[in-house]
């Protein structure tokens, strides 16, 4: 049996599909235990000792798993432990930004083992945009340290309303009845899903990054716009739709700016990378200087990336606004803690690369804003992932839409 077949939700019959789901639970197990001895197996799965064996034998000679020595037993000889292969198979996570794209793999055992970062793109709603997309997916698998991989499948993060469970766009890309999905896996040739960037970025840093043993965290996603990714008892939360976490969009302002959404008064139109460039923007106008304007540097051409150097290069005037916009982000984030009572709320995002500047400006403002006993058990902290986190959460969505039970 193929790693495609055994992973594939096509039908099996009779002993064929008996089969392919004890593989497809003992995998399963595995990924949650670590290592398990045959023993183990039978017990947790309630399979005989000789049919477990037998099992574990073909998925050996598959590649799947591994004999990872032995372990002293107290009577009898040593256990032998397996634990999947590392090597056995792949996943693509793909994090779509506004100016650039991120693209990584990610193995088996769920590591990042190779990542492209900051390749030029530009994200925009046309065939032009999606065609360079999927020309940038097709030359990742095709150099040398992907190429030849058994890659099982693809997630790629879009900004916006995606509805990840029918692999439809409803923000970019949304040319045809198909969902995107399906048209990219069409001219891709592999498994393709698709996520919210915010959510994707979240699920990374659940798995991988800052969440260690909290059950209920809030990932706040800072660049052109503000998105979340909600953890509620262990669980990524989606809402009915899928399309929960849409926190630039609370209408937390009495003002007259129209947000991207079509709406007035978001959160998005006070604290959001697009604000503080649009915020920049007028104050050199106005007459402030900064240092990225010193070269004769158009400012209409200025990217979110050119704001977070300067700050960094101590530039007063972007690191005046990047506090303007914590002050407001930090009203948001109390909101949520307010409603919610989260054991971690973790800033993330291109933004939170300015540091500090951000952070305790946030942090005073949702310390302000929200109730004490409710904020005194909420933790604040920066994401441990940085500009990986999407694709670490994109791969790892990719590995478990595929392998994990329905």
């Amino acid at each position: 049996m193929s790693l495609k077949q055994l992973f594939s939700g096509d039908e099996q019959s009779g002993v064929a599909y008996k089969n392919q789901h004890r593989k497809r639970r003992i995998i399963n197990l595995l990924d949650q235990e670590g290592e398990c001895t045959i023993p183990e197996i039978a017990q947790s799965l309630n399979l005989s000792v000789p049919t477990a064996t037998s099992i574990v034998t073909e998925l050996l000679e598959e590649g799947l798993i591994q004999d990872c020595g032995k372990i002293d037993s107290i009577a009898g000889r040593p256990a032998n432990l397996y634990g999947l292969a590392s090597n056995a198979c792949f996943f693509i996570g793909v994090d779509v930004r506004d100016d650039h794209l991120n693209i990584g793999l990610i193995n088996f055992k769920k590591d990042l083992v190779f990542a492209d970062l900051h390749l030029p793109y530009h994200l925009e709603n046309s065939v032009a945009s999606l065609d360079r997309l999927i020309d940038a997916l097709q030359q990742f698998i095709a150099q040398p340290p992907v190429a030849n991989k058994n890659i099982l499948s693809i997630c790629i993060n879009l900004t916006g309303r995606i509805h990840s469970s029918n692999g439809y766009s409803y923000s970019f890309f949304h040319f045809s009845e198909e969902p995107l999905a399906a048209v990219i896996e069409r001219r891709i040739g592999i498994r393709t899903f698709l996520e919210n960037d915010s959510r994707a970025m979240a699920y990374g840093e659940f798995h991988k990054g800052v969440v260690k043993n909290e059950k209920n965290v809030l990932f706040i996603n800072m660049d052109y716009g503000i998105g979340l990714g909600i953890l509620v008892d262990g669980k990524v939360y989606y809402g009915k739709s899928g399309f929960s976490g849409e926190l630039g969009h609370i209408p937390l302002f009495n003002n007259e700016i129209i947000c991207h959404c079509g709406k007035k008064g978001c959160l998005e139109t006070e604290a959001s990378g697009r604000t503080l460039l649009q915020r920049f923007r007028e104050r050199i106008a106005e007459g402030s200087v900064s240092s990225i304007t010193r070269n004769n540097s158009d400012p209409d051409t200025l990217t979110l990336e050119n704001i977070i150097e300067a700050a960094r290069q101590e530039d007063v005037l972007t690191i005046e606004l990047i506090s303007e916009i914590g002050d407001k982000l930090g009203r948001g984030i109390a909101i949520l803690i307010n409603l919610l009572n989260p054991e971690l709320v973790v800033l993330g995002g291109p933004l939170i690369a300015t540091g500090d500047y951000l952070f305790l400006p946030t942090k005073f403002a949702l310390n302000k804003y929200s109730l004490s006993l409710v904020n005194n058990d909420s933790r604040l902290c920066i994401s441990q992932l940085g500009e990986k986190a999407g694709i670490i959460g994109s791969g790892l969505i990719a590995r478990n839409r595929m392998i994990s039970p329905a």
